[in-house]
């Protein structure tokens, strides 16, 4: 193996493994979790109904695109989820003033774009192995 598909590895596992927890812990409690952002979210211009649906969904997106991204597996589109994540929750940070989480949803948007863009570097991941065959 090339040490730029090494160097890939090394970068990809970090944020799929960060995804994966999220979602994870997030699903042993879903109820808890999806209901607790509504009180988060009840002084802003968000109706609750759609924050306690989103509540409910982002764990499972969370879970999916940390598993992906550790497998190497559908890495572009699991970047792209991944991104798209990032988006909604600046969006949710933003109306709730948290300007701290907003930085470091800014912060792993980047990295994404960066695995994104050596994504040709993937070569220990499903996806560079299904390439060889």
């Amino acid at each position: 193996m090339k040490r730029k598909e090494y160097a890939y590895l090394l970068a990809r596992l970090p944020m799929g493994m960060s995804f994966f927890g999220h979602g994870l812990i997030r699903l042993t409690k879903l109820d808890a979790f999806s209901h607790g952002i509504v009180g988060q979210f009840s002084k802003s211009l968000l109706p609750a109904g759609l924050v306690l649906g989103f509540g409910y969904a982002l764990p499972f997106l969370e879970f999916i695109t940390g598993f992906l991204l550790l497998l190497g597996w559908f890495t572009r589109f699991a970047i792209i989820l991944g991104v798209v994540i990032m988006l909604s929750l600046i969006l949710g940070s933003s109306l709730i003033e948290q300007w701290n989480a907003v930085f470091t949803q800014i912060v792993y948007s980047a990295y994404l774009a960066i695995l994104f863009y050596f994504a040709d570097s993937d070569g220990i991941s499903i996806d560079g192995y299904r390439r060889l065959i």
